[in-house]
């Protein structure tokens, strides 16, 4: 029974009154009291602002000087984690080692749910030192309830290694506030079906590490502007993209964007210097380097 009062606590795995006879609603109904329960969402987050931003910093600083980004997580956590690190090299240029996720029970787990595998701290701190994580490295661990053990585990593993360790949780007052570094918090409350933290918390968590990922990108100037001109040109979709980018921030036709491309090996900066300066591609590249990939320098300075 304590065990149960324990778990009822968390606001997470409350009743919510609004969805408590959901199943006797129309279709429609039930579809706009679903999504009614949305809304909260994006409240949630905005009392996360300050401590993102301040994580964002930190992240930033430590990518920059060669560190990493872990995200950890289980279940539908682990997943967003792994979600958000993949899509980071194609849209942002960098390293799939540069931003990795880790989820409980492995690789098998994003397709297939692995329940017990949450339950293992000693796992979670073996992942960590599997990966060599170290002082220069940012370790963010996300749970909805904000005391799963595989999370919990790496979170400490990644503090004892010298790694700056983050919790992105649902509640307050969680074991895992205890054990990071510094803790964003998302209160999104009762789930519309009870315990369900995929729904309101996961979309919470999903919003978070978008925002995490994309605003320390930008600070390290992988976008120009809105644009991401880091994009990997890998298929005829980004390519296309690629090209429009160019033209974009060039002034110029498609035409001449393209044949710069392709002069660049497709690096759309690369591209961009070479057309704005009238350099060849590869003293755009060495301009580049001496702005440490960064566009906008690289533009005002002067041959």
């Amino acid at each position: 029974m304590a065990q149960f009062e324990s778990i009822t606590r968390l606001t997470t795995e409350a009743r919510n009154p609004a969805t408590s006879e959901m199943d006797t609603l129309s279709t429609g109904d039930l579809v706009k009291l679903l999504h009614a329960e949305n809304y909260v969402v994006a409240k949630s987050v905005d009392g996360a602002l300050d401590d993102i931003a301040r994580a964002v910093e930190t992240i930033a600083d430590r990518l920059e000087r060669g560190g990493r980004l872990f995200y950890v997580g289980a279940g539908t956590s682990g997943r967003l984690g792994v979600l958000d690190a993949s899509e980071c090299p194609p849209t942002f240029g960098v390293s799939s080692e540069t931003v990795q996720g880790i989820i409980a029970g492995g690789d098998e787990a994003l397709r297939y749910s692995i329940e017990g595998a949450e339950d293992d701290d000693a796992a979670g701190g073996k992942v960590i030192l599997s990966r060599h994580v170290g002082p220069m490295d940012v370790v963010v661990g996300i749970a909805a309830s904000g005391r799963t053990p595989f999370v919990i585990g790496a979170l400490e593993a990644s503090r004892a290694a010298g790694a700056f360790a983050i919790g992105v949780v649902n509640v307050r007052g969680s074991k895992i506030e205890s054990v990071a570094d510094s803790c964003i918090v998302a209160e999104t409350g009762p789930e519309p079906l009870t315990g369900s933290t995929r729904l309101k918390a996961g979309t919470a968590q999903k919003m978070i590490l978008n925002l995490l990922s994309t605003a320390v990108m930008v600070r390290l100037g992988k976008t120009y502007g809105n644009l991401m001109v880091d994009v990997q040109a890998t298929n005829e979709k980004l390519r296309d993209r690629a090209v429009r980018i160019v033209a974009e921030v060039s002034d110029t036709d498609e035409t001449i964007s393209r044949d710069a491309l392709e002069r660049s090996g497709w690096h759309a900066k690369t591209a961009i210097v070479s057309i704005k300066l009238g350099i060849t591609a590869d003293a755009s590249a060495e301009k580049l380097r001496e702005t440490c990939g960064r566009l906008r320098p690289a533009l005002e300075t002067r041959l």
